[in-house]
């Protein structure tokens, strides 16, 4: 009767454990995984080896029925997290607080059974849309009140940004449309990308999160007069080769870019300046005007 009831239970809790969510803080880069090493309670001698670990973690996990998530381990954050709260940072325990404090406010990537070698991208990509999110969002709360005219810059300019997208959404026209918006705001370039599928006549879909994203990197270069670009490319059903086309920002407006000029931006290695070949099956065309018109008056000055 003990042993039944043992098993009994040792088989609920296996059935639990299934109903329990997991994360795991990876050190995707060499660089971060040499720099962990320096705590014995560390073990891994070798990157790859850990990294085949990791994956074969995943797999079992997720055989076993459970759900995990990715996020990047940062061995400087860790550092800086374990001072602030005054945990060892040689132990174990310590990595796992850090890892459920990424769980809950880092970026994160579902594991599906992807390869590695596809989930890294997808999670660094995640975490510099956080890391632009958060800067752009900072930066604009941090301009405060117009000299001119007392209304705060960053709210003014966020409005100004939505109006210009949405007007912008309604010019585009029908198809799949992969939006591209870059601003040079004084350090690195911000990027933002929006994927919106208008094939269904009046229907537009797409991911409110990365629209407020590039919203909101088109508002710090309205506020900040930067340089900042919007490109779309547009694939249609009816047609067998893509258009790019796009605008730049001028005077809190949507100005066309000529064919020509979007030729240059997608033909020029940004790097070296040289010039690059053409894509297959895509023509470089000029961008429709969008109404920049506001009745509601949401401009800077």
């Amino acid at each position: 009767m003990t042993h039944t009831q043992h098993g009994r239970t040792a088989s609920m809790r296996q059935i639990l454990r299934r109903e329990v969510a997991g994360t795991i803080g990876l050190l995707a880069d060499e660089q971060d995984f040499t720099a962990m090493r320096r705590y014995r309670s560390f073990t891994f001698e070798d990157h790859r080896t850990y990294l085949k670990q990791v994956e074969g973690l995943l797999k079992n996990l997720a055989g076993a029925g459970g759900y995990t998530t990715v996020a990047l381990f940062d061995p400087d954050d860790y550092a800086e997290f374990c001072a602030e709260t005054g945990l060892e940072p040689d132990a174990a325990a310590s990595r796992t607080r850090f890892t459920a404090e990424l769980a809950s406010t880092g970026p994160t990537v579902p594991y599906e059974g992807q390869p590695l070698d596809d989930l890294v991208p997808d999670l660094v990509e995640e975490a510099v849309r956080q890391a632009t999110w958060e800067y752009a969002s900072t930066m604009l709360a941090r301009i405060g009140p117009c000299a001119v005219c007392g209304r705060d810059v960053g709210r003014t300019a966020f409005a100004r940004a939505s109006y210009l997208v949405a007007r912008a959404l309604d010019t585009i026209g029908e198809g799949v449309h992969h939006w591209v918006c870059s601003a040079h705001t004084g350090r690195e370039p911000l990027h933002a990308t929006l994927h919106v599928d208008a094939t269904t006549p009046g229907t537009v879909r797409l991911d409110e999160t990365a629209a407020m994203e590039l919203t909101i990197v088109l508002a710090l270069a309205i506020a900040t007069h930067s340089p900042c670009g919007l490109v779309l490319r547009t694939s249609t059903p009816a047609e067998d080769r893509d258009r790019i086309y796009g605008w730049h920002v001028k005077d809190e407006g949507l100005q066309p870019l000529t064919a020509a000029e979007v030729f240059d931006a997608y033909c020029t290695d940004a790097h070296t300046g040289d010039l690059t070949a053409p894509q297959p099956g895509v023509d470089y065309c000029t961008a429709p005007d969008v109404d920049a018109s506001d009745p509601e008056g949401r401009h800077l000055h």
